[in-house]
């Protein structure tokens, strides 16, 4: 099945759908949620420190740092069942990945501004695998000069992939809603310089 590009101009994202069955999905989201190292995330914003109610963990090929809204991070070792879901991310999208960068949204009221992932650690125009375990979201994306948007629902076991100049040119986002009350995983699989 060929994919269709998703943005209309400066940069690529293709939605796959899913690439795990149900039963997969709603093992490995039991997993992350009870055997990964989450902690709340932390930023700088305006010179203050910003607890945020979402949680996160980060896994990686080597013990490597990474820093971004003015916090350093240390990667832990992958767990077996996480580098699985890395292979199927791998061998559903043709992508190789170092790293994961997971994220927590225990409900709805958890969300995450607009933003992009231009950190200097990660390979430049490289590929950002997005997978989704749990509560299916809305997920925008909106250009950084036009002000364009779109939006789609990241659905339990699917996964989106965004490469190319998407990062410099769009922005993207996950809008809080109160139409959702069931928890949500987010797996971030990333290309890092090491």
């Amino acid at each position: 099945m060929k994919l269709i590009n998703l943005l209309p101009r400066d940069g690529e994202a293709y939605y796959h759908g899913n690439i795990l069955e149900t039963a997969t999905a709603d093992l490995y989201l039991d997993q992350c949620i009870s055997e990964l190292s989450w902690e709340h995330d932390r930023a700088f914003m305006f010179g203050k420190e910003i607890v945020t109610q979402r949680k996160m963990a980060w896994y990686a090929d080597k013990p490597v740092s990474y820093t971004y809204s003015g916090y350093t991070r240390t990667a832990l070792m992958w767990p077996d069942f996480l580098r699985r879901i890395k292979q199927r991310v791998e061998s559903s999208s043709g992508d190789i990945f170092n790293s994961c960068l997971c994220n927590f949204y225990s409900s709805g009221d958890e969300g995450m501004g607009w933003h992009s992932d231009g950190e200097k650690e990660l390979v430049e125009d490289g590929a950002i695998g997005s997978l989704t375990l749990g509560s299916a979201r809305k997920f925008s994306f909106k250009h950084k000069i036009t002000g364009e948007r779109l939006s789609l629902s990241l659905e339990h076991g699917s996964l989106l992939i965004m490469k190319g100049r998407t990062q410099k040119n769009w922005l993207h986002s996950l809008p809080k809603t109160k139409k959702s009350t069931d928890p949500r995983v987010n797996l971030t699989f990333r290309q890092m310089r090491f």
